[in-house]
């Protein structure tokens, strides 16, 4: 299999996360939860990078 082939592997976890150093991620999920990229960095850094927490801390 070639390098540059895309799968789908690895995706989904992917997805299950959030990039508290990726301005789009942040930007993305401040706009999903309503509240600003600083609060969206301060809950990565208290509870980690999972989406599922990180939404739970922002109050959604």
């Amino acid at each position: 299999m070639a390098a540059a082939e895309k799968t789908a592997r690895g995706r989904k976890q992917d997805r299950a996360r959030v990039a508290g150093g990726q301005k789009y991620e942040v930007g993305y999920e401040s706009k999903k939860t309503g509240r600003s990229a600083s609060a969206v960095k301060k809950a990565v850094k208290k509870v980690g990078n999972s989406r599922k927490r990180v939404e739970k801390r922002l109050g959604r």
